[in-house]
């Protein structure tokens, strides 16, 4: 099946279309980077001083809408559940395509480990219990929530971080009378920083220092478009939903970058393993802080809930493809790809094993930078190569606005380092296993050989079995594919 593949193969490899409008994608997108709103961003004020935080967050703010506005074009014009992977197949060929899938890989497959981390430390506070039993049960209720179907899914995750913005907005408004410009600059200044301020405590260093945690912000959002062969319509609802998702996450972020630290003190919030039950509690608002650390709680899982969705699809599209072992991409009668979604969680849940939330994070971030710059990188060729391609979307910039992107990726990545050089070392190991397994094995046993080649029987696998089922419906005959060669 290198080279060939038939109709039959493919249908037993299809998503559940039309299950997703432009409002799911958005809350899809929301869902995805919640989490980090309540949590870990706040540590990048001990690396930099409120203000050093503040330039780190803008420069991650424009690294990431730069992305989403060339993400939008991109899912517009190629919608596959491949996202990153597709876009870079098409521009970079088997190998860019993979080397992309492999980054987000990275990140997506991390990403829960370490926020189970900390829903176990979050349970513990509530309920006095904790440890591998604690992950192992949230693994299993969530991968079960997606394989009764996509549709159920998305509900879900909409009402999940529905309570963790309502969370946020609540403790927005309550910290609101407590505001003061003098709390934003409680973290002296040292006299060992080169360039050290009021503003800068740490010099520039801190800032370069603070990206990754300013990162956590936004981190995940781009994972959107691995939705797209569920989407209704992805021509006007992916840019639709993705572009939303950030602009209420901008949003979001200010809220809690400002508020926290000008209501309870930046120094208080830096140190603070719950920013804002910290920040209600420093303020007087011990009841609010109690029901606010519930829907922390909330934040977390909806984060964790949605990264699940997002690898399972990324998993599915590399699988499908043969980048990794085909039976991984078998979708169950629900449409959902089964083991897709329980292969990385397996992975996922041994990692957590290691408690170590912080390290796991940043390599999270080294795979999310390298692909964010890899992305960035297709928009450009897509635009020089294949100015002929459907664009029903189109990124304001062109080339200049995904150049920013991928030249913000690179600082980003070199960040990392600066914080935590264990997590840079540790990640391009695994990019380096990865890639040795594509160059060994993997791309000898590819569906097909070029992008455009992929991408049609993609679409013409969905035609056929759309019809067949079809037939079905009007004749209710029971329905049994022929498997024919293309």
């Amino acid at each position: 099946m290198a080279n060939a593949i038939d109709k039959d193969y493919l249908a037993k490899r299809q998503l559940k279309k039309g299950t997703a409008g432009w409002i799911l994608l958005a809350g899809l997108g929301v869902s995805y980077v919640i989490s980090g709103n309540f949590a870990g961003w706040n540590f990048g004020l001990a690396e930099a001083g409120w203000g050093g935080f503040v330039i780190a967050a803008a420069l991650m703010a424009t690294m990431y809408f730069a992305l989403v506005l060339s993400l939008a074009e991109m899912s517009a014009a190629i919608p596959a559940a491949g996202g990153g992977y597709s876009f870079a197949r098409q521009t970079m060929g088997q190998a860019g395509g993979y080397l992309t899938g492999l980054a987000v890989l990275i990140e997506y497959a991390l990403a829960p480990a370490a926020i189970v981390i900390f829903i176990g430390a979050a349970v513990e506070e509530l309920l006095g219990i904790n440890g591998p039993w604690v992950y192992a049960l949230f693994y299993a209720i969530f991968i079960g929530i997606h394989l009764a179907g996509v549709g159920e899914a998305l509900k879900a995750m909409m009402v999940i971080s529905a309570l963790a913005v309502i969370a946020i907005l609540t403790t927005a408004v309550a910290l609101i009378g407590d505001f003061s410009t003098s709390n934003l600059f409680t973290i002296a200044a040292t006299d060992e920083a080169g360039g050290s301020s009021i503003w800068l405590p740490f010099g520039w260093y801190g800032v370069w220092a603070a990206l990754p945690f300013a990162m956590w912000l936004f981190l995940a959002v781009e994972g959107v478009p691995l939705a797209a062969e569920e989407a209704r319509d992805p021509a006007r609802d992916m840019p639709k939903g993705i572009i939303a998702a950030m602009i209420f996450l901008l949003f979001t972020a200010t809220l809690v970058v400002f508020l926290l630290a000008g209501a309870a003190g930046a120094d208080v919030i830096s140190a603070s393993g719950v920013p804002l039950v910290d920040a209600l509690k420093t303020t007087g608002n011990s009841g609010l802080a109690t029901a606010i650390n519930v829907l922390g709680l909330a934040g977390l899982i909806a984060s964790f809930f949605s990264v699940i969705y997002g690898y399972s699809r990324l998993v599915f599209a590399l699988s499908r493809a043969g980048y990794l072992p085909k039976v991984l991409s078998i979708t169950s009668k629900r449409k959902a790809p089964t083991w897709a979604l329980v292969a990385p969680g397996v992975f996922g849940f041994l990692v957590s094993l290691t408690g170590e939330g912080d390290l796991i994070l940043g390599m999270a971030v080294v795979g999310a930078t390298i692909s964010y710059a890899l992305m960035a990188l297709s928009h450009i060729l897509l635009r020089l190569r294949r100015p002929e391609l459907e664009r029903p979307y189109k990124t304001p910039g062109g080339i200049v606005t995904s150049s920013i992107a991928l030249l913000l990726s690179i600082v980003a990545m070199t960040g990392v380092y600066a914080f935590d050089p264990r997590a840079f070392n540790y990640t391009i190991v695994l990019f380096v296993i990865g890639t040795v397994y594509f160059f060994a094995y993997a791309k000898r046993h590819l569906v097909a050989q070029s992008a455009d080649e992929e991408l049609a029987l993609i679409l013409e696998a969905e035609n056929a079995v759309e019809e067949m089922e079809a037939l079905q419906a009007a004749s209710d005959i029971p329905l049994q594919p022929k498997a024919t060669r293309t």
